[in-house]
């Protein structure tokens, strides 16, 4: 499921993000690369562990703890700390896919990568190509969104960000240890979860809605995983 998420951040946030990344210093990207990836990867990154990244990371993390859809569509487990990237002109990242599991830095956890998550930081007309290229079960769609707003897709997709050709592209890049590892099954459980939510507020008081809720949590208790 590719699932595209408006204002997860509000303007004040973005801005507040663009301040501190531009004050940033910025690493070779390859350094969260494997093995094949650093091979097709040609961006910039902020350390995992630099006062801006921390910060950032939190500001994310709390944005994403209030956002209704996020919530629903990843059913997240753990959220690795959100990382921050930039391409500038020249700069992209061939076909790959992301590393089945990640360790958070100098902890022991580990988690698995069930979905990831891109969140833009720069405007679309900042900058000319820079865009996410995801291949799913469904074809090819390529992603470039508003400043402030995230695309979830499953992490086992095949993706890419095409060359940047002017300007500047900005943004954070995470992945999420989901409650329901399979994405067919988080797919079913999003759909049903709307429709309860839109039904609610159609028919509040329609008899369905007990036996709707109840199916989506029996299946949430039979698939997820804590």
């Amino acid at each position: 499921m590719l699932l595209r998420i408006p204002q997860v951040l509000t303007p004040d946030e973005v801005a507040q993000c663009r301040k501190r990344l531009a004050e940033a210093a910025w690493l070779d990207g390859r350094v969260t690369a494997g093995h094949q990836s650093a091979k097709a990867k040609r961006n910039l990154q902020l350390a995992e562990e630099s006062a801006e990244a921390r910060e950032l990371g939190a500001l994310v993390l709390r944005a994403l703890e209030r956002n209704v859809l996020f919530m629903a569509a990843a059913l997240p487990r753990h959220v690795f700390p959100p990382l921050f990237n930039r391409y500038d002109e020249g700069m992209g990242f061939d076909a790959h896919v992301d590393n089945a599991v990640r360790q958070i830095g100098n902890t022991p956890m580990r988690i698995r990568t069930d979905v990831s998550a891109t969140l833009f930081l720069s405007a679309p007309e900042e900058y000319d190509g820079g865009e996410l290229v995801v291949e799913d079960t469904f074809g090819t769609s390529g992603v470039k969104l508003p400043a402030g707003d995230m695309v979830l897709y499953p992490a086992t997709s095949r993706h890419r960000v095409t060359p940047v050709t002017r300007g500047s592209r900005l943004a954070s890049f995470f992945w999420i240890q989901s409650m329901v590892a399979e994405d067919t099954e988080r797919a079913l459980l999003f759909d049903l979860d709307r429709a309860v939510m839109e039904l609610s507020e159609a028919a509040p008081d329609h008899p369905a809605l007990v036996r709707l809720t109840a199916l989506y949590h029996n299946l949430v208790r039979k698939w997820a995983r804590m």
